[in-house]
C-alpha cells in the first residue's frame, strides 16, 4: 500500500467528513420537504412546555421555509456532497484533477467566508475558514509534488 503524506490524508478525511454531513443534511432537507405538511401539522399541534428550546427553534425556522426553498436546499446540498466526495477520492489516488478542483472550489469559498466572519464571527465560522485556508495553501504549495 503506497504512503501518502499525511497533510493529504488529513485533507481526504476532513473532505469525507464534509461529504457526509452535507449528505445527512440534503436527505434531512428533503425528508422535510416530502413531509412538510406533516411536520406543519406536527409543529401546530405539538406543545414543547419549554422543555426543548431547540426543538421548537427548528421547528419554527423548518416551518418558516418556502417549500421550493428546502427542495433547492435538499438538493444543491446534495450535488455539493457528491462533489466533496469526488474531490476526497480524487485526492486519495493523488489526481492532479482533485488538486485544481479542490483549489478552484475551496479558492472559490474563502471570499464569501471572510463576508461572513466580517458579518458576525463565531467559533464555527472561525474553525472553517481556518481549516479552508490551512486545505487551499497545503495544496497550493504541494501541487507539483503530489501530481501524477
Amino acid at each position: 500500500m503506497k504512503k501518502r503524506p499525511l497533510g493529504l490524508v488529513a485533507i481526504v478525511l476532513y473532505k469525507s467528513f464534509t461529504a457526509s454531513l452535507l449528505m445527512v443534511t440534503s436527505i434531512a432537507l428533503l425528508l422535510t420537504l416530502k413531509n412538510y405538511q406533516t411536520l406543519e401539522v406536527f409543529s401546530d399541534n405539538y406543545v414543547l412546555e419549554g422543555k426543548s428550546i431547540i426543538i421548537d427553534w427548528i421547528l419554527k425556522k423548518i416551518i418558516n421555509l418556502n417549500p421550493r426553498t428546502l427542495a433547492f436546499s435538499g438538493i444543491g446540498t446534495g450535488i455539493y456532497a457528491i462533489v466533496s466526495t469526488i474531490e476526497a477520492v480524487g485526492l486519495w489516488y493523488e489526481k492532479g484533477w482533485a488538486h485544481v478542483l479542490v483549489l478552484v472550489l475551496v479558492g472559490i469559498s474563502i471570499p464569501p467566508e471572510i463576508y461572513e466572519l466580517i458579518r458576525g464571527i463565531s467559533p464555527i465560522k472561525i474553525v472553517i475558514f481556518l481549516l479552508n485556508l490551512a486545505v487551499f495553501w497545503y495544496l497550493l504549495r504541494n501541487f507539483p509534488k503530489h501530481r501524477k
